[in-house]
């Protein structure tokens, strides 16, 4: 009795050990794989941002031998009373909303025309993104040429079809602005077109062929079939592209250099300028500091709208 209970015990499998709990920090492996995206992160973004934060809470001006003394938040005191900024800050959002939202019309339009089954789709697929492809300082020398008030081609297709002389776009005070949101639609469409491109082809063919079969038209099909698959998309696209207007600076720059008498200075021309021209860096990272501060206030309520509206079906 003895011996048989022995014998079957022994031919019993030993249990298998439990596995321990990987202890946190144990793993190292991983931080190796972060570090080389995170490095360039920290050292371009991060150190610089902290820098300009701390920049904007004192005095510093241009001069080596000029001692800089902190001032804490005058700075910011002194930008709720400078009209100037304020009203570049306007000028601003009206060149953000002017840009965006036309962009985005007109590259759903783009990109709905791409999706087509088009002969030579390859090609006109090729060419939409060429503005893209350039930069931003080409594209602006190319329409000070085509803005050109004596042999610029707008002004002479205006005297060509007898509609007048012309004038000139890029300094007239009431034509400037829209003169370079027109370049600024122009030069980013393209992105957007290619994004919303993208989630044209995602969206299942079946669905368009069911409301097809079922009578529906082109433009119910858009409505109830496309523009709900496509939704997610444009509007992520639409607050990165206000986000990436509310920032631009070398194409204005190019184009006008804030002018004429201030009407296209944007806010990050105004910084430049306080910066640059006048050495007033305390005060230009101040500006710098509340541009970022709105920025991310926008961007936050964006991704509260978003998570609020929870994941699209």
């Amino acid at each position: 009795m003895t011996s048989a209970t022995a014998t079957e015990r022994s031919g019993r499998a030993s249990p298998t050990p439990r596995p321990q709990a990987r202890r946190p920090g144990t793993d190292h492996g991983a931080w190796f794989l972060v570090l080389p995206a995170l490095i360039p992160i920290l050292v371009l973004s991060v150190g610089p941002l902290l820098y300009g934060i701390a920049l904007s809470l004192t005095d510093a001006q241009s001069g080596r031998t000029r001692a800089t003394r902190w001032t804490g938040t005058l700075n910011f005191q002194d930008l709720l009373h400078d009209t100037l900024f304020w009203e570049s800050f306007r000028i601003g959002l009206v060149w953000a909303v002017g840009v965006t939202l036309p962009q985005v019309v007109l590259a759903l339009g783009l990109a709905l025309l791409l999706n087509q089954n088009l002969r030579l789709r390859w090609l006109a697929r090729a060419l939409a993104i060429v503005p893209w492809a350039m930069p931003e300082v080409v594209v602006g020398i190319m329409w000070r040429l085509v803005y050109h008030p004596d042999a610029g081609v707008l002004n002479e297709t205006i005297r060509d079809l007898g509609l007048g002389d012309g004038r000139d776009w890029l300094t007239g005070l009431g034509t400037a602005l829209p003169a370079v949101i027109v370049v600024g639609i122009w030069s980013g469409m393209p992105q957007t077109a290619v994004a919303l491109l993208a989630g044209l082809q995602n969206t299942p063919q079946e669905l368009h062929e069911a409301a097809a079969l079922d009578g529906a038209g082109a433009w119910r099909r858009f409505r109830t079939v496309t523009w709900p698959a496509l939704r997610p998309v444009a509007l992520a696209v639409t607050a990165l592209q206000f986000i990436w207007n509310v920032n631009s600076f070398a194409l204005v720059y190019v184009l006008t250099s804030g002018g004429p008498g201030g009407r296209t200075r944007l806010p990050m021309l105004f910084a430049y300028e306080e910066a640059f021209r006048y050495g007033q860096f305390g005060y230009a990272a101040a500006m710098g500091c509340v541009m970022v501060a709105v920025i991310s206030v926008m961007l936050s309520l964006y991704l509260v709208a978003r998570l609020r509206g929870g994941a699209p079906r």
